[in-house]
Formats: C-alpha cells, structure tokens, sequence
C-alpha cells in the first residue's frame, strides 16, 4: 500500500504509475528511444548549472559521473534549451539527489539530439550511489525561440473537490468535499487534526488564492463514505498536496467511517478576475488599480515573464535561487492559485529595462512578492536569466462558452459564441466587422490556445455548424486584456451586422508562440540629429507621404529640416516575425523600387508636453530583415532579389538614419520642450506576445539649430512629472 513507503509522503500520480511502468518496460520496443526530460537542480545559484536530473517514468531520478565527459554535458545542455556546455562537475559538487539513479556509464559523441540516444547502462541499470551525482554548467546564453515543453505536471488527477449540493449545479466550483485517490479508489480526508494550511494548499492547487471557513449549509454528506487512513499536514507555502506530509493514522470504525470527525469540506476564495456575480455567472470587464507585479509573455492565462514596478518603471526579476515559494507568491498576489512551475532562463522571452530583484527569497505568506527578501547589492543579471511562472487557475468553463468551427486544426476556424436569444442558450456566429487582432487575442486566450495568428473577416473557406450561421454578436471591441470575449465592449440586444454571418463571420488562427518586437532606445537616443535637404532630393519620400503637408507645391531649391535617427528593433519572442500579407500581395513602389510588405510598420511622432501632436512620420516596411543575430543564430530574411521578409528570432533589424522616410519633418516645428514618439506594429497588423513594449518616448529640445533626445524608455512610463503619456 501507499502509506507505508518510507518517504511518508501523500500519493502522487509518478508513485502511482511505478506499477504501470514496470509491466509496461517489459512489453516495451526494445529498439524505441526512451522519454525523458531533464533538469537542473541541487545547491545552485544560477539557472544554467546543477546536479543533472532524468525525469522518466513519473519519477525524478540522477546521473551517475562515471564515464561522463564534456560531450555528454554538451548534448544535455543543447536539451535544456542552450547553446552549449562550459564544464561538468562529480561527485556531487551540487548535492546529493534522491530515488533513482537513472543512467549511469554514458557515452556520448556530442552530436546526439538528447542524452537518451547517447550510449549507457540502460535506464535505471547503475551501481552508483548518490555521492557520485554528476553536474553542468551550461553557458548562460539560451536558444532563442527554443520551446521547452514539460510533461511534468502536478497531481490534479488524485486529488479532487467534490462539489457539495448547494454548488452541483454551478461552473466555479468553490466549495467541496476532497477526495484523495488511494488505491484506485476516491477516498474521503477525515476532518480530525485537518487545518486551514492544508485547505490552502488544496485551493492554491485549484486556482484559488485563499480560503474561508467552510460554513457547512448546504452540505450533504455523501451516500457512501470511504475513508482514507491518513490525515495531512500541509505548512501551507506548498504549491502541491503531494508535498505536504502524511499525518498521523485516523482511527477508523470497523464500517471504515472516521470516528472522530467527518469528511472535510473546505472552501475556497477565487480572485477578482475570477469571481462569480449572482445574477450574471461572471463579472464584466471591471477598472484595474495600478498593480506592482504583472506576468508578460505568456501564452495562456496564469502564466508569464515577472515584471515588476519600481520609481515608476517596470523590470524583470533574475531567476538566481527563483523556487516555487516566490513564484506561488506572484501567483497569488495575481489572484490565481499556487505556482504549477517556477521558469528560469527567460523561458517565456527575454524583458527590457531594469533587473530590479535578485536572489528573491519568500516564506511563502507575503501578500505581494515586494514584500519578500532579495539582494539589491546583486549585479550582474542578464535578460537571458528573467524569471517566469505558470500559476494554477481556476476552471471557470471559459471554452465551454466559445468554440471554432469549420478548420482544419483545432487552433483555427469560424468563432462561435454560446449566446442567450430569446429566452435560451444557443451557438451562432460573431460579426466581422472591426473584428482584429485585439478581439483575436482575447478569442485563442481564452480557449487557452495561447497566442493569436491572424484575425479573419471572411471566413467563406470554413464550413462553420450550420445551425451557428446566425450573428448572436456585433460590435466587439477589445482591449486586449480581457479573460473572455463577452468581456469585451459589445452590443447589447440590439445587434448591429449588415454583413451578416456566413461568409462575413469572424475566424481567427491561434498559435503556441508569438514575436515580440522591441525598439532599442539608446540606438535612437545616440543617433539623433538634424539634417536640411533640398526638395530635388525628397521627390520619392514626397510621394511615399514621409513629409509635411507644406511640402506640396515646395520649390525644388527649397529646403526642409529632417529630425533623423537609427531604429534598431529586435525581435525578442519566441517565434519569427513575418508580414502578415503573402509576396503577391506586397505594393511595389516605382520610385524606391521595392516593395512594400506593410504599408505601416512603425508611427513616429512629435507632441508638445501637453500632448498635442507638432509632428508626424511613418515608416513602412520596405525592407523587413535580419540586419544582425545573436551567436549561433542564423539569419533567414534578405530583401535582395524579391527575397523572403521578417525578422528572426534573436536577430534584429536596423534602419539606419540615412535612409529615405527615417526621420521626422520638422521643418514647421517652433524651439521648445517635446515629447518623441515611436510606435511599431501600430496597428497591430501582426500579432505579437506583448504590445506594451512597443512604444517608445523620449524628452525632447530644439533651440531652433540644435536637438537634444535624452530620457528615451520603452513601454508606459509612470511618472507624469517626467514624461506625457
């Protein structure tokens, strides 16, 4: 039985699954690859080192040193995502592992695609001991765009909140009776020694960021009760029941009942994004207060880079001694539950600006992770070591609500909405008009299929359900951040489509990783000057619209003042930014002579302080490629010769300062104080993982001869003394 294993631990689906693997081992292909993962664990300080971990099986096993070399610490290190190994350490420099020693003997070339192809004993053959647990140390530098995917996942599935009678019939379950799964039977916890830590852990597990006391109306026992034999006893910073330890043995009647409680109900506080209305299931869209912590980057709700705000400035946390207690923190503190997975290594991309936090320590209580310990001595933290989380959430039956119809994968297809009409619930189509990239965002979140490809007006390709061809929805807009789509603005009962559905219905494509476009401020704030050029010269910018309206009718002799700089965006996300419109649908411009793949790529603008716009440019992407890449990256987009557009992951494109529509006119511009603006991607055209990041404002004096740019930041800044937003 489970509860006599020494580790005294509660059941987990790995423990649980030891029986299943060992039949099936012996049935197993002999020739097939094994599946494994691994990871970097033990006494460590930085992300990129630590004792070599296997995870097969359901279980977390090591690696013993014998035979191991640089080669074998090569192929590992590609498998966790970097470019390389710098060295490999024995004896356990990180600390002794536990359970299985998974490989021991290992032989590799250093070309292998994962360590299990590299020559061993055999999983689990070994007879080493822990003292000689091998580690790495990989070099600090990730693959851009590698998609670490983890089969690891925590125990849902044998731990469960029964809903009690009061609450059958509602979406969030709050409020239940936990059952534990011992046995292959659901068992009940007696409420003997059971305390407000352990329901905690349970709600954290749920999506919940609290608990309350559990007032018992409504509450029916159930028909059959089936007691498990142990109690729990949780400090309540777990992020899983199954870390928690066993309590001590409940005393049972002889029928199996608990003799000196009953079975505990607990009940559960979701956060206000999640929280139900009487009448309504689900709050509208409601005022945010200005938060300190936010998550960036991620693909589905609950998860994403930490971002945190300080003098008025939002930066990143360095994933130096980053645990599941910190990350549980940021969980709760957003109103989602404990952390499934606390990232290191920039997993879900790399921010700008600030480091503000380093080696973050949490007891696991703090209200806000601004509360906890860190080292503001600390430096030397990169973007490559940002710190992320994937936050438990609460099953609110989101895509019960929304559905796509008529694609040829589940990630696209026709929108369809479960909407009220006449009295009764019934599928039908979304109008496209203003249908874009905002409402489709808001569309593959909340289906939780991450991040939006393209939004569709015409959707005649897709067969929807032809009984969901009539419009139950118009008008909609989104900010983007909504949870679901009925959160957006919208009419009301009143629909507005002169479209109408079928062909006209919006569809939208969803995608697991997205670009993210960011401007380098100083390379705009270093290059910055003033240029006056004759009008002979500015025939082909004229007619591309890249000066002010009084240049038409200008002499050839006459001059115009140019605010030059250099743009250099890079793309930090996790996959390829390319035009959205195919090469035939790309403008060919007779002047220039090139073509344009979209007709607006970046916006840049001149207010005055009280946030008049003085001036304006535009810059279409005439030319969108990799201009350079980080090591080891290898540029895939060349203008030359009709050549594929965009930009790749980990490299960036420069416009450089000479070139025509690289400025702003200002020839009509009075000396004062201003405010400079670049905004790419304005309108969304393509979709990204993060738009915040793709402004940027800069202070800004003219005398009249001379330019000063000074103060140049990315993203909403939120100090109003010092910059206009």
């Amino acid at each position: 039985m489970l509860h006599t294993l020494s580790s005294r631990r509660l059941p987990s689906a790995p423990l649980l699954l030891l029986a299943w693997w060992a039949l099936s081992l012996a049935q197993a292909d002999p020739n097939a690859t094994p599946t494994i993962q691994l990871r970097l664990a033990g006494d460590k300080r930085k992300h990129y080192e630590g004792r070599l971990e296997v995870y097969h099986s359901g279980e977390w096993g090591t690696v013993c040193d014998d035979d191991f070399t640089i080669y074998a610490a090569r192929v590992a290190c590609r498998e966790l995502g970097y470019l390389d190994a710098e060295a490999w350490t024995p004896s356990a420099k990180y600390g002794q592992g536990q359970g299985r020693i998974w490989m021991d003997n290992v032989n590799c070339q250093g070309n292998e695609k994962s360590l299990a192809l590299c020559n061993s004993n055999g999983l689990g053959v070994s007879d080493c001991k822990h003292s000689e647990d091998v580690g790495v140390v990989c070099t600090q530098k990730r693959m851009p765009g590698f998609k670490f995917v983890s089969n690891v996942g925590n125990n849902l599935e044998d731990v469960r909140i029964r809903a009690t009678y009061s609450q059958r019939k509602r979406v969030p379950v709050t409020e239940g009776f936990v059952e534990v799964k011992d046995g292959g039977k659901w068992r009940q916890i007696c409420s003997q020694d059971w305390t407000p830590l352990n329901s905690r852990v349970i709600c954290g597990m749920y999506g919940f960021p609290g608990e309350k006391v559990c007032s018992g109306e409504g509450v029916r026992l159930p028909n059959r009760k089936n007691y498990w034999g142990f109690g729990v006893n949780c400090t309540g910073t777990e992020a899983d029941l199954s870390d928690c330890k066993l309590g001590r043995q409940v005393e049972l009647k002889g029928n199996g009942t608990c003799e000196q409680g009953m079975p505990v109900v607990i009940s559960c506080v979701p956060g206000r994004a999640f929280a139900p209305t009487v009448s309504a299931g689900f709050r509208k869209a409601y005022r945010v207060e200005q938060p300190l912590v936010r998550l960036r980057g991620g693909a589905v709700i609950g998860e994403g880079r930490v971002e945190v705000l300080k003098n008025g400035l939002w930066g990143t946390v360095c994933d130096d001694n980053w645990d599941m207690k910190a990350a549980t923190v940021v969980c709760r503190e957003l109103g989602f539950g404990s952390a499934k997975e606390a990232l290191t290594g920039a997993r879900l991309g790399q921010g700008i600006g600030p480091v503000h936090m380093n080696e973050v320590q949490c007891s696991g209580f703090e209200k806000s992770l601004t509360e906890c310990a860190f080292n503001s001595e600390a430096t030397g933290c990169g973007h490559e070591e940002d710190a992320a989380v994937k936050c438990n959430i609460p099953a609110m039956g989101f895509n019960s609500r929304l559905r796509l119809s008529g694609g040829r994968n589940p990630y696209e297809g026709r929108v369809e909405v479960l909407a009220e009409r006449n009295g009764s619930l019934t599928w039908g189509a979304v109008c496209s008009d203003s249908w874009g990239t905002m409402e489709a965002m808001v569309v593959c979140r909340q289906l939780g299929l991450g991040f939006a490809d393209n939004a569709f007006q015409e959707t005649w390709y897709w067969q929807g359900e032809p009984s969901a061809e009539a419009v139950v929805m118009s008008g909609v807009r989104c900010s983007g951040t909504e949870l679901t789509l009925d959160q957006c603005l919208h009419h009301g009962k009143h629909l507005n489509c002169p479209k109408g559905g079928g062909r006209f219905a919006a569809g939208v494509s969803c995608t697991q990783a997205a670009p993210d476009l960011v401007l380098n401020a100083q390379a705009v704030e270093q290059t910055t000057y003033l240029e006056d050029r004759p009008m002979y010269a500015l025939q082909c910018a004229q007619e591309e619209h890249c000066l002010s309206s009084s240049a038409t009718g200008a002499s050839s002799t006459s001059y115009r003042r140019l605010l030059r700089f250099s743009s250099q965006i890079h793309n930090n996300g996790r996959s390829d930014f390319r035009p959205r419109s195919g090469h035939q649908s790309w403008i060919w411009h007779e002047c220039h002579r090139h073509y344009h793949s979209m007709e607006v790529f970046t916006h840049y603008d001149l207010f005055s302080l009280n946030g008049t716009k003085i001036a304006e440019g535009h810059k279409a992407s005439f030319c969108l490629e990799d201009s350079h890449c980080e090591e080891g990256i290898q540029k895939k987009f060349e203008c030359a010769n009709f050549g594929a557009q965009g930009i790749t992951t980990g490299c960036w494109d420069t416009y450089r300062h000479d070139i025509d529509c690289q400025w702003i006119d200002v020839t009509d511009v009075k000396p004062g104080d201003y405010i400079f603006q670049v905004v790419i991607n304005p309108n969304f055209e393509v979709a990204e993982s993060d738009y915040s990041n793709n402004i940027m404002k800069c202070r800004c004096r003219y005398d009249g001869n001379r330019i000063w740019m000074y103060n140049c930041h990315i993203g909403m800044i939120i100090t109003l003394q010092t910059f206009f937003i």
